[in-house]
């Protein structure tokens, strides 16, 4: 098996020109969108590489949250600012910390004293 010898610097520029790839800066986080949850990596390096005219993006590093995706249904806002005498956005932060569990949004609303 071959052994790959370490590249200097300047040869992996002048490669990564060949293959006409460069690395996108100032990326804060990307998100993987999936029907019931989300991938979030913060502070990844993402490079892009172009082939045959087409765009791949290659998302390495950084820290790795998985998280799941609520639907929470505009009724059951309205329903919870109703029985708990709040906004839209407080409803709407309940019903998702809660999983969309109307009654313990409603239940955490009124017990904290929010109003």
């Amino acid at each position: 098996m071959r052994k790959m010898m370490p590249m200097n610097p300047k040869q992996l520029k002048k490669l990564m020109k060949q293959l006409d790839m460069r690395q996108l800066e100032g990326v804060k986080e990307v998100i993987i969108k999936m029907e019931d949850r989300e991938i979030i990596i913060k502070e990844p390096i993402v490079t892009v590489i172009k082939a045959m005219g087409e765009k791949m993006y290659q998302i390495a590093g950084g820290s790795e949250e998985e998280k799941a995706i609520i639907n929470i249904s505009e009724e059951d806002i309205k329903l919870v600012m109703e029985q708990a005498g709040v906004d839209y956005e407080t409803a709407k932060k309940a019903l998702e910390e809660t999983g969309g569990d109307l009654a313990e949004a409603i239940l955490r609303l009124t017990d904290s004293g929010v109003e």
